[in-house]
């Protein structure tokens, strides 16, 4: 018989770590964190008013909340991202929900980007109402009896995988920050007391948890727990895996917004992981005054490289951990 020789799923580890991040930004955890931020009164009384009243007695008869299956216009202008969860929810792809056929063309950023403008604003109540009563056929098509939260996560997870297996510059991006997010994972490996596919959880030299996990936007955050539930916001890294010199700018570009919003939330450094050749960094920090570091994602790679041993030393510094 011939030799067996199954190669390493490197798409599927890849995809382990993308779908740390997704769950951060657009998944069930997403809509949990932004949830316990609300003023609950409000969201129960916008559910009201937008869900129909058997609708959402079917939803909690399980002992499930509205808003995992049904949106509002408080909930999203809180969150944009989370667009993206009832659209994978409904089982939609960004390709097919995003059109004019739907009406929908306008409403991508806020997925994408996080971010609403007044136009969107203004229009979540029509959108809200749209994605309701689509989502109310879903429920009664799955049938009352089945709904339950591991179900809807399901459903979401369903949509997610295509859009992973995608295309080829979103496998490229996502191995982008799948590297370097293993990078900082055997730097800080020593101190490590807790790990998961997007979260790493370190104790430092003053007996403090520092946190070092996947995020919306930017890509990588670290942060150090100064008190019980009281974070300080120490790094935070943009990866920009693409090889294409020609749309560089517009790489840093987009790294300068996510940056922007990373001072404005008080991290102490920004950084920002290209992986060009001839990279020009006084270009670069032309275009991105806040980016404080850049670095090549292919010499982060090499534990040897001057600029591995860099970022090394600053890991180490900003989370208060002492070297092997």
């Amino acid at each position: 018989m011939a030799e067996i020789n199954i190669p390493l799923p490197q798409l599927q580890i890849d995809f382990s770590f993308a779908l740390g991040q997704i769950r951060q930004i657009c998944l069930q955890e997403a809509l949990q964190k932004t949830v316990a931020g609300l003023d609950i009164a409000q969201l129960d009384r916008e559910l009201s008013e937008y869900v129909p009243s058997g609708s959402l007695k079917a939803v909690a008869q399980h002992g499930l909340r509205g808003e995992l299956v049904f949106p509002t216009p408080y909930l999203l202008q809180t969150n944009p991202h989370l667009l993206g969860y009832y659209r994978l929810l409904l089982g939609f792809s960004q390709k097919s929900f995003y059109t004019l056929k739907f009406g929908l063309t306008g409403y991508k950023t806020m997925e994408e980007r996080g971010v609403i403008t007044k136009k969107q604003q203004d229009s979540l109540p029509k959108l809200c109402g749209a994605l309701v009563k689509s989502l109310c056929q879903l429920v009664e098509g799955v049938g009352v009896k089945r709904i339950s939260k591991k179900v809807v996560d399901d459903l979401t997870l369903l949509t997610v995988g295509p859009q992973l297996r995608g295309g080829a510059n979103v496998k490229k991006g996502i191995k982008g920050i799948v590297r370097v997010f293993e990078a900082i994972q055997n730097i800080v490996e020593h101190a490590t007391i807790k790990s998961s596919e997007s979260n790493i959880k370190i104790l430092n030299a003053s007996r403090r948890i520092v946190v070092i996990k996947f995020a919306p936007d930017p890509d990588i955050v670290i942060q150090e727990e100064i008190a019980p539930g009281n974070f300080q916001n120490k790094i935070a890294i943009e990866v920009k895996a693409g090889t294409d010199f020609s749309n560089i700018h517009n790489r840093v570009g987009e790294a300068e917004k996510s940056h922007q919003k990373a001072k404005a939330a008080g991290y102490v450094e920004c950084w920002t992981v290209v992986n060009v050749e001839n990279f020009n960094e006084t270009m670069a920090h032309r275009e991105s005054p806040s980016t404080n570091r850049f670095y090549l994602l292919g010499n982060l790679i090499s534990e040897t490289s001057s600029e591995y041993l860099d970022f090394k030393a600053r890991i180490l510094a900003l989370t208060g951990i002492s070297g092997r």
